[in-house]
């Protein structure tokens, strides 16, 4: 076997010699420690000084920008205690941090409803109150995310027709809860609504800044009206009468009829249970109704987009029902014979009505909160209420609506065009006269870009209540609006008024609310009652350069979505 390798041979110093050369090193060991401590003792101060700068400096900039952005809302001091921003935030950045505050809290407010609903058993008005409050509340979160998404797309008109409606859907909650408010829960739901409401108006606020004046949030300011004098411009459409309106050549997907013959449905409102979950953009689903009576409610609810209800014409395919809130637990809300939700509805060729009677109250025949939905050649009858225009873009056309108390309201933004507007009698005994409004628009937030506008409508009374009217003018007057809430926003152009229209016009609510708030308007209308010489003095002639702001492409996009005439 091969001998061991050599072993390399060490020079091992004693003990002394070791003890020199490790006090050199340890010298310059510390020496260098020492120095790169300095060293890095002033980068520490130096970066805890930038940080400390940066850290100071960022607040007072976001502190500015936020001041400045909520100064263009309503209720500035909860907005800027609110808002959460990052450094350098753009206007719509701080647009969403406003939304995402709104969202937060409606969160809250919904589990506060579903408390009151958990604890309201055996109480019929309340529990019909929470209830109420639950669905719209859910309705409210859906059209917030929808604005995220909207804003996300440059879609700026989208964003504050669904933010609008939002804020609708709170106010509503917090009123039905007002007349079932019993106990301390109730009392601190509708408190904790209340600034709800505030936090989505100062988001809705912001975007009809942004709308308004761009994205430079120092040009930003609050909300302004009409009566401000302020207009808002609109998209280019110059067009008072819109040709446009339902759709000519649709194919039913099912069929109702009233004997069930052939596989069709007996019940409308089971062709609307078999009708698609959240059907995809431009695809309809068509429901032909066959001539008869249809004794039945009909709900469309929030997932049922796209639903059409194509009849045999007014008076031939009717919908009929009787709920009215002298019923026991019964709302207005509730009481609609036929109440839509989902988006793109449409109905052509039918009549709905409510037939609880004058003595009655409040007895909706239609409902409807679904945007961009477009109802032609239909007739609504009924008496208080019959038409609820609850929320979002809707369109009339051809249409005849009858009733006599606030017979159409809500907080849409409606066009009617070319509509007949009948006025029945009210009482019983109907000689003894009464005083009657034809609508009640329901804004309560200027931001808000709704409002009910009637085009090339015809105003008048069916011929019953006519024989009455001339019999005794003197005790039957009937006026074309008057404010449900504060910011209510009614406008006539071109429309026919008969001459049961009074010469004031215009009816006040409850001594002067909302009469310097609200927005009456009226242009180029003829007939006896268009005369504006005794109008009350809070409503307005429009401008002939403004009035285009109430045009169906401006004021509800029409053109972007009413299908077009052949």
């Amino acid at each position: 076997m091969p001998s061991s390798p050599p072993q390399p041979t060490h020079n091992i110093p004693s003990k002394n010699q070791l003890r020199k050369p490790t006090c050199r090193l340890l010298l310059i060991s510390m020496s260098a420690f020492l120095l790169l401590s300095l060293l890095s003792l002033a980068l520490f101060f130096t970066l805890s000084s930038s940080h400390r700068h940066h850290l100071q400096q960022d607040p007072l900039q976001n502190t500015s920008q936020i001041r400045l952005a909520c100064h263009s809302t309503r209720f500035p001091q909860p907005c800027e205690s609110s808002l959460t921003l990052p450094p350098n935030p753009t206007s719509l950045q701080i647009i969403l941090s406003a939304i995402s505050v709104s969202s937060h809290n409606l969160k809250t407010g919904q589990s506060m409803v579903k408390s009151i609903l958990e604890t309201s058993k055996g109480n019929l008005n309340r529990t019909n109150a929470a209830s109420i409050c639950d669905e719209i509340l859910s309705n409210s979160d859906y059209r917030i995310n929808s604005t995220v998404d909207a804003l996300s797309r440059g879609k700026i008109k989208d964003a504050r027709a669904w933010m609008s409606a939002a804020l609708c859907y709170q106010y509503d909650c917090w009123g039905a809860l007002k007349y079932a408010n019993d106990t301390q829960l109730v009392n601190q739901t509708m408190a904790f609504l209340d600034s709800l409401t505030q936090h989505t108006s100062n988001a809705l606020s912001m975007m009809a800044a942004y709308d308004n004046y761009g994205n430079n949030i120092n040009s930003w300011a609050p909300p302004k009206t009409e009566r401000d004098g302020f207009y808002e411009k609109g998209l280019g459409g110059t067009e008072l009468v819109f040709d446009g309106g339902f759709p000519t050549g649709l194919k039913p997907d099912v069929t109702v009829c009233k004997d069930g013959s052939g596989g069709c449905y007996k019940m409308v409102q089971e062709a609307v249970n078999a009708a698609p979950d959240n059907a995809e953009a431009g695809r309809r689903f068509v429901i032909e109704i066959k001539e008869g009576v249809y004794e039945e409610t009909v709900r469309v609810p929030l997932a049922k987009k796209n639903v059409v209800f194509l009849g045999e014409g007014m008076g031939k395919t009717v919908i009929t029902g009787s709920l009215n809130v002298g019923q026991p637990g019964m709302t207005t809300y509730e009481s609609a014979t036929v109440g839509v939700i989902g988006d793109g509805f449409m109905a052509s060729g039918l009549t709905i009505k409510n037939t609880a009677g004058p003595d009655a109250h409040q007895a909706v025949a239609f409902r409807s909160d679904s945007d961009l939905s477009v109802i032609e050649n239909c007739e609504f009858l009924g008496n208080q209420d019959t038409l609820y225009a609850h929320s979002l873009r809707q369109f009339y056309n051809k249409c005849q609506i009858q009733g006599n108390v606030d017979f159409i309201f809500g907080n849409s933004a409606a066009v009617f065009q070319e509509c007949e507007i009948l006025v029945v009698p009210r009482q019983l005994n109907p000689g003894k006269g009464e005083t009657n409004a034809i609508t009640a628009h329901g804004r309560t937030d200027p931001a808000q870009s709704t409002g009910l506008i009637f085009h090339n409508c015809s105003l008048n009374g069916t011929d019953d209540y006519t024989k009455y009217y001339y019999s005794n003018p003197k005790v039957h007057k009937n006026f074309l609006g008057r404010p449900w809430k504060e910011y209510s926003r009614t406008v006539y152009i071109n429309c026919v008024m008969g001459d049961l229209i009074s010469p004031q016009g215009w009816l006040p609510w409850s001594g002067d609310f909302a009469l310097k708030t609200l927005f009456y308007g009226e242009y180029q209308n003829s007939g006896p009652g268009s005369n504006m010489s005794a109008r009350v003095p809070w409503s307005s002639p429009i401008p002939g350069q403004n009035v285009y702001t109430y045009s169906v492409q401006n004021f509800i996009q029409g053109d972007q979505w009413i299908p077009t005439k052949a």
